[in-house]
């Protein structure tokens, strides 16, 4: 069985964290849902463009199994629990950080999926570290192509969840948030790109890589609004 690209197993683990995001989540557990849902469809989508060539260079992915969820699933499900916390306590500076933190980390998983999809369907992959040409499909290998995508995903996610979660804590102006949103969701990805160069050397693996994007979404985004 697969649903959205994900095994049945992976199912699963997804529907137990959504049901684990809407107890944390309190008021917002919607807004965090809707984030997860956003990135399962879109990666559904991005990831069933251009199939047919995909297959045909070996490009292809079996459904997203347990792994995948927990490392893309894990950071947001914690963040969804800490602005619970921040909640409780009355603080609310730490709720918009853990919210903008919780948005950021779903917009660097977007965009690493947008990349990695999209990504190898046109241009000359090179490796980041060391600026080299790659294969196609090599981990760690970007195109221009992907580079652009992954950044449009990363600003799709800002605009579409950034103004929602205005009731629910932010305090800073919207465009300069979706901004944020934007460019710490696409550092993100850039990051796991980075460690791409890693797996292929044995360093590591894609959910690995994959947890670090959501991470570093997430702390890049609040350590930059910490500081507006």
């Amino acid at each position: 069985m697969e649903v959205l690209t994900l095994s049945g197993a992976g199912l699963a683990v997804a529907l137990a964290m959504g049901v684990l995001i809407v107890v944390f989540g309190g008021a917002a557990w919607w807004l965090f849902i809707l984030g997860m849902l956003l990135f399962l469809v879109l990666s559904a989508v991005v990831t069933r463009t251009g199939n047919s060539y995909k297959r045909k260079k070996g490009f292809g992915q079996d459904p997203r199994g347990v792994p995948n969820v927990v490392a893309n699933g894990a950071v947001p499900l914690a963040l969804a629990g800490l602005y619970r916390l921040a909640y409780a306590f009355g603080a609310g500076r730490w709720e918009m950080l853990f919210l903008l933190g919780f948005i950021a980390s779903v917009a660097a998983i977007t965009a690493d999926k947008f990349a990695s999809e999209i990504g190898v369907l046109d241009g000359v992959p090179v490796s980041l570290l060391g600026w080299k040409e790659v294969r196609k499909g090599v981990s760690g290998g970007v195109t221009w192509v992907g580079l652009v995508v992954s950044a449009a995903a990363a600003l799709m996610i800002g605009i579409l969840l950034v103004p929602l979660s205005v009731p629910y804590g932010l305090s800073i102006n919207v465009y300069i948030a979706v901004g944020v949103v934007a460019l710490c969701g696409f550092l993100g990805g850039v990051v796991d790109s980075a460690l791409g160069y890693y797996e292929e050397n044995g360093i590591g693996n894609k959910f690995t890589s994959n947890f670090a994007c959501s991470l570093a979404g997430a702390l890049f985004g609040i350590l930059l609004v910490s500081l507006l």
